[in-house]
């Protein structure tokens, strides 16, 4: 088990949608990832000004989210 912090940084259009965010996977938008992501690490999500925020996740952690979304994508 990997104790690695990953920080993913979220961009936000004023609009609140999300612009930018890192780690993601290709086949995802920035939006459906900040989702899955928000659904599954609710407590690692930390509101920054400017219209920013970052995800605190362990490395491993994030290698189970990107292997759920992409289950999740095959599976619709």
């Amino acid at each position: 088990m990997s104790s690695d912090i990953v920080m993913l940084h979220v961009r936000f259009a004023p609009d609140g949608g999300v612009v930018e965010i890192s780690e993601r996977p290709a086949p995802n938008s920035a939006q459906a990832w900040f989702d899955w992501i928000s659904l599954n690490t609710p407590d690692a999500y930390q509101a920054l000004s400017g219209g920013r925020g970052v995800f605190r996740i362990p490395r491993d952690k994030l290698e189970e989210l990107r292997a759920g979304i992409a289950a999740n994508n095959a599976a619709a």
